[in-house]
């Protein structure tokens, strides 16, 4: 897996905005395919404080060397676009009633490149604003933590299974993903070269939109220590929702969860109205081990903005490591597949809740139920290997071994990444009730040939992605568990 850190490059210029705009510049590269064209383009999207995308901005798009000025209005998700784009300087201005006006005069786009810049307006006299231009943190008198240094993360250890863990590594990577646009790595000489306009910047002046920046490049060059400090600084200085946001999901991805717990609980009583917030208050419940807290915050987070997919995706993963599922959370999944009834992952997750929640053997009608769902699943995801390794399961217990067979079969084809240990494992105890020994042994190598990859990936991916030591006030120092 890359690393996760290849998150987006955002750059700065000293007088990047206006007094009520607070912006935060995303440039990714687009895959090879796509960068084969030979125009630019540039596309973000518009969130107000609270982290809702904004409707109906305009945005202006002006060339250096042009008085043709192109324009374009966000859409109802916040999104904008402008294609076919000449490489050169670019002038950007964003526009919207009731929020303060704000330019950021040098945006420059090189040959068939695509550029994300994600903004983030202000209100007009927004205290964080004024909180901002002051220079004064107002998030913390003093936090209750201090990161005081990295480590290699060899074991994880800690609260539940493998499944858990595995999970809630999961849960902070996709964390993450809710406040960064992961499509692009940048190359590294070009992020340090950029880290170095940054800090000559903030030599000149203190101000967050900078140090949010630099955090951003500290953490693609792998300085993940510098990097959680200057998204510290930039959240002391103005505590808006995306700095808070991206200071705690920083916190949780480098197994620190107490920490990501105290900057996610104070912004979401600073933003409470704020989904991600709340998702990510639950994803650092479920890492210190309280399934039920993390249940809770995040069925406010779906209830929040029921349409939104996020929560109840979340859910669902954490529903699916544990062996026994909150109802709420099944309830909540059950509206998921209301709302979504075409979704593959609503049927999927929804069916392993119900199968969770049943009561044995004999609950047939339960039964019935998740195998519709999962079949609906696989209907609609011909490759989902999850809902046919589940669909196994369940035809195993069944004693219709010769069905489970050809759904282990199914999964391990469809995806050869995904749970493919057991897959090989169930099928192999598949093959031995039928009788088929040698099928059962062939199996149990495959299991055990995959176990070991399985584990020599993972030992890579937590080496890539180092662990914070902190200290906890009155405390000593730790290292997340």
């Amino acid at each position: 897996m890359a690393h996760l850190c290849a998150v987006s490059r955002k750059l700065w210029s000293a007088r990047a905005f206006g007094c009520g705009l607070a912006a935060l510049l995303s440039f990714t590269s687009l895959p090879p395919s796509l960068q084969s064209q030979e125009s630019a383009s540039l596309r973000g999207t518009v969130r107000d404080a609270q982290g809702s995308p904004v409707a109906g901005v305009v945005i202006q798009l002006r060339a250096k060397d042009s008085t043709q000025l192109l324009t374009a209005h966000t859409d109802t998700r916040g999104n904008y676009n402008f294609a076919a784009l000449h490489a050169g300087l670019y002038a950007l201005r964003a526009e919207m009633a009731g929020y303060g006006d704000g330019e950021i005069p040098s945006l420059l786009l090189g040959p068939k490149e695509s550029k994300s810049v994600e903004l983030t307006l202000s209100l007009k006299n927004a205290q964080a604003r004024q909180t901002a231009a002051a220079g004064k943190p107002q998030f913390f008198d003093q936090p209750q933590f201090t990161v005081a240094g990295v480590t290699d993360t060899t074991s994880l250890g800690g609260h539940g299974s493998d499944a858990i863990v595995r999970t809630r590594e999961t849960l902070a990577k996709e964390t993450v993903s809710l406040g960064k646009d992961l499509a692009g790595t940048a190359r590294l000489s070009t992020c340090e070269r950029e880290r170095d306009q940054l800090q000559a910047l903030l030599a000149q002046e203190d101000k967050p939109e900078l140090h949010h920046s630099l955090g951003d490049l500290q953490e693609q060059v792998g300085n993940s220590l510098e990097a959680v400090r200057e998204y510290q600084r930039a959240a002391e200085l103005n505590p808006s929702e995306t700095y808070l946001f991206d200071w705690g999901s920083e916190l949780l991805l480098h197994h620190a969860p107490e920490p990501a717990l105290e900057v996610f609980t104070k912004g979401n009583q600073l933003f409470p109205r704020s989904v991600r917030m709340l998702i990510g208050l639950g994803a650092a419940w479920f890492a210190r081990g309280s399934y039920d807290q993390a249940v809770q915050k995040i069925c406010q987070a779906s209830d929040l903005n029921p349409s939104d997919s996020a929560p109840y995706l979340f859910l669902g993963k954490m529903q699916s490591a544990e062996s026994i599922p909150a109802a709420d959370a099944v309830e909540k999944l059950r509206r998921f597949v209301m709302q979504q009834p075409e979704n593959a992952q609503a049927n999927y997750y929804y069916a392993v809740g119900l199968w969770k929640l049943r009561k044995g053997p004999e609950d047939t009608a339960s039964a019935a139920q998740v195998e519709t769902l999962l079949k609906k699943a696989i209907h609609l995801d011909p490759q989902f290997a999850a809902a046919y390794l589940q669909l196994g399961v369940l035809h195993s217990e069944q004693r219709d071994y010769q069905r489970a067979i050809a759904d282990y079969q199914h999964a391990i084809h469809a995806d050869p990444q995904v749970q493919v240990e057991e897959a090989h494992y169930r099928l192999a105890q598949a093959y031995r009730q039928i009788g088929d020994i040698a099928g059962s042994k062939a199996e149990l190598q495959a299991y055990d040939q995959a176990s070991k990859e399985s584990a020599q990936q993972e030992e890579r991916e937590r080496h890539q992605i180092r662990q914070f030591v902190y200290t906890l006030r009155d405390q000593p120092l730790t290292q997340a568990p």
